[in-house]
């Protein structure tokens, strides 16, 4: 009975948790599209848009047939090698909603993936308004009497769009296949005229760029490369794709051969059959006058049907990028909306894209001359450039990063085009429109700068790793070919910290030496068997961490397990690098110990003998955070110990916490005599240092001590040299150092092994 009822309990669960799916997850599944239906129809109906119709004559008449194509071959290389970048994404994850926005975060990692999903939003967003201006310029060109309504017919164009993406995008994507028939015939309808009315002497005399034309290349290339951006149509469809790793390669590439054909032919046959002079002043009309057999109604109904289709595309799309993105739950404010409703539509995401076109339609509503959708069309083509060009830097580090988890199914793919396409898109929006490109640049770089600083924690890993590995590895193989010279001298610094809570003093003067030019070790050693002790040292490894984090200090935390401290001390030291960066510097707190004296004698001859230099930190407390005025004194007693020593006190005082610190070097002579040759030297050393310093010549007999305490207690830290002593006299050196800096702030003990030189 009791195991009846408990079954009985959790059947009663299961059909609760059935009942009650979470907010992103969906009520009923979608059915899933195929590649025809998901990636080749809405790409190819986008790439065969409104400049197609609209615009594509107009730069056929002002930079002629030979320069047209140049600017449709740049613009098809840019897509075909973005289209292959893509394809080996997409065969090397599996993939989920987010379509471009998806792929890159999952190589790049989150940042860039946020931000090229926030600027590829807004320009699919950017696209309705475009395409609905199209439409809009189209039906008013061919029905004059409409313009006084320009700016309606454009608002209700949009909220019918929005309707019928709103029900769904299977009902949206089998309104476009009857829409792609209309516009197959449409086309057939002006190339077929266009080949019936081809003459040699038109085609000769449009051959070249127009002499009186008030446009640039690159202008006319900015008005024309949003005929080949519906690439990403299909790529955004991602998450409602059957089979999305087979269907994105295969559709996209499908819809980018098939555009290059279409263009093509219509540059150059359309280019041989209309005068320049209508061309350029009428492109629209002049389709339709050449259609055969009264067919200009097809080229009507074309133009509508590429813009409202287009448009249709560009709903399906914008939502399904920020709604991932949303799902992601990378950034707080897109979380809103990765909710899907109960039909598995990003409609939250799909009104927000209604809102944004709604707004550019607002401040464009007086452009039923054109101008409106040219400008537009500029704003489209630059975001679009950078969208491509990270999607082709994303591919160039998977690839040249030799990441063995890059293993794409798809194999025409080669990471030096890709370095070509991203090249080729920074570049060709800076030859566009330099002002307009760096504004891009800004843009782009404060979207990153956003995500980067309130992207939340993600899951998904990414390709910077393998990139990043692969550049340390070959600079480190590198460096171990190049000699050492004192002039490229860095701290690469082990502190053996132990509790780093109690030692906060010895672990902060580290990272203020390590000043972001060195690297810092934060070592730890757990006295104890290692195989009983194999959770304690993970817990303390996390204990170094967190302290580093809380504190701001770049650090790598190391824990070493040993039977003895010694020992493991010694074994550390002499294992502990990478490659040919080995620990130059070791970093110990002051042991006051008696019963430890040898032992930490030890420890440093060890260090000395691994040819380390030495610092001791005697701890006198940190500076206050309200101290203004920050002394450093440099007790100068020799070359060797005194060049590290002003080294290691230059690099501290490059810290943001230590500006307009003030640097002294104190140097103690018998007599006068003495003075003169003392403080030449001293000038000298200072001159060549290339280092602002103060010098202080004491001359006196007294004590070192009591001078050490007379011109140095109210320093904010002192460097003095040290010799390691022998073991013998470990417990003397270890009294008359105690006795020596009591009372002192914090005392930097230095032994230098001579390698880093001040004056080179």
């Amino acid at each position: 009975m009791l195991k009846l009822n408990t079954l009985n309990k959790q059947f009663k669960q299961s059909k609760k948790i059935i009942k009650e799916p979470p907010d992103n997850q969906v009520g009923e599944t979608p059915p899933k599209l195929s590649t025809f239906g998901g990636v080749f129809t809405p790409s190819i109906l986008t790439i065969l848009g409104v400049i197609m119709f609209m615009r594509a004559g107009f730069v056929v008449g002002h930079a002629g047939i030979f320069s047209a194509l140049i600017i449709l071959s740049i613009s098809k290389l840019i897509t075909t090698i973005t289209g292959l970048s893509i394809s080996a994404i997409a065969t090397n994850t599996d993939v989920k909603g987010g379509g471009a926005y998806f792929l890159i975060s999952r190589t790049l990692g989150p940042e860039f993936g946020g931000t090229i999903g926030l600027a590829l939003f807004l320009a699919q967003a950017l696209s309705v308004p475009f395409y609905t201006l199209g439409f809009t310029e189209a039906l008013v060109r061919t029905m004059p009497f409409f313009k006084p309504w320009f700016a309606p017919i454009a608002f209700i164009a949009t909220l019918s769009l929005f309707a019928i993406s709103y029900r769904s995008a299977g009902g949206a994507i089998k309104i476009q296949f009857f829409i792609m028939g209309l516009l197959g015939l449409s086309i057939i309808a002006f190339i077929g005229g266009a080949i019936l009315k081809f003459d040699q002497s038109i085609f000769d005399a449009n051959f070249s760029t127009y002499s009186e034309s008030s446009f640039s290349f690159w202008q006319l290339f900015a008005i024309y490369f949003p005929a080949v951006t519906g690439i990403m149509a299909g790529v955004n469809m991602s998450g409602d794709l059957k089979n999305p790793t087979r269907s994105i390669p295969l559709g996209t590439l499908c819809a980018i051969g098939l555009g290059i054909f279409i263009y093509g032919a219509q540059i150059l046959i359309c280019g041989g059959a209309i005068s320049r002079e209508m061309l350029i002043n009428q492109p629209y009309q002049s389709l339709i006058d050449i259609a055969p057999f009264h067919t200009g109604f097809l080229i009507i109904l074309g133009v509508f049907c590429a813009t409202l289709s287009s448009a249709i595309g560009s709903f399906l799309g914008a939502p399904r990028i920020i709604q991932s993105l949303g799902q992601d739950r990378l950034l707080k404010p897109a979380n809103f909306f990765g909710k899907l409703s109960n039909s598995g539509e990003p409609r939250r995401a799909l009104w927000l894209t209604l809102v944004i076109s709604l707004l550019v339609l607002y401040f464009a509503r007086n452009g039923s001359e054109g101008g409106a959708l040219n400008m537009v069309a500029s704003i489209v083509t630059m975001l679009f450039l950078w969208t491509y060009g990270i999607t082709n830097l994303a591919a160039f580090v998977e690839s040249f990063s030799r990441n063995p988890s890059f293993r794409p199914r798809f194999k025409y793919f080669h990471w030096l085009p890709a370095l070509i396409g991203a090249v080729s898109c920074f570049g060709v929006s800076f030859l566009i429109d330099a002002p307009a490109a760096l504004l891009a640049t800004v843009f782009v770089c404060g979207l990153f700068l956003y995500v980067r600083k309130f992207v939340l924690s993600a899951s998904f890993g990414d390709a910077r790793r393998g990139f990043f590995y692969t550049r340390t590895r070959d600079h480190l193989l590198t460096l171990s070919t190049l000699p050492v010279h004192p002039k490229n001298w860095r701290p690469t610094i082990v502190v053996f910290s132990g509790n780093p809570d109690h030692r906060l003093t010895l672990v902060k003067y580290a990272n203020w030496l390590g000043s972001g030019r060195g690297i810092i070790t934060l070592a730890g050693i757990l006295i104890g068997e290692f195989d009983q002790m194999i959770e304690k040292r993970k817990q303390y490894i996390k204990t170094l961490y967190d302290f580093t984090v809380k504190h701001k200090i770049k650090a790598f935390p190391e824990v070493l397990v040993t039977p003895d401290f010694e020992l493991g001390l010694n074994q550390f030291l002499q294992s502990t690098s990478i490659g040919p960066l080995k620990p130059n510097l070791a970093l110990f707190g002051w042991s006051s110990v008696s019963e430890r004296a040898k032992g930490f004698i030890n420890s440093l001859k060890t260090a000395k003998l691994l040819n380390m230099s030495i610092v001791l930190v005697h701890d006198g407390g940190l500076p206050q955070p309200d101290q203004r005025k920050k002394q450093i004194d440099i007790w100068w007693r020799g070359q060797r110990n005194g060049s590290l020593m002003v080294i290691l006190s230059y690099l501290i005082s490059l810290n943001s916490e230590w500006s307009g610190t003030s640097i002294r070097i104190l140097r103690v002579v018998p007599d006068e005599t003495h003075k003169k040759n003392a403080s030449e030297e001293l000038g000298n050393l200072i001159d060549s240092s290339r280092i602002n310093m103060k010098m202080e010549l004491i001359c006196s007999k007294a004590p070192f001590p009591e001078l050490l305490h007379h011109h140095s207690k109210n320093s904010t830290v002192i460097f003095l040299g040290f010799e390691v002593p022998d073991e013998s006299r470990a417990q003397k050196f270890q009294d008359n150092i105690r006795n020596l800096l009591k009372d002192l702030p914090t005392t930097m003990l230095v032994y230098s092994t001579g390698e880093a030189d001040l004056t080179s």
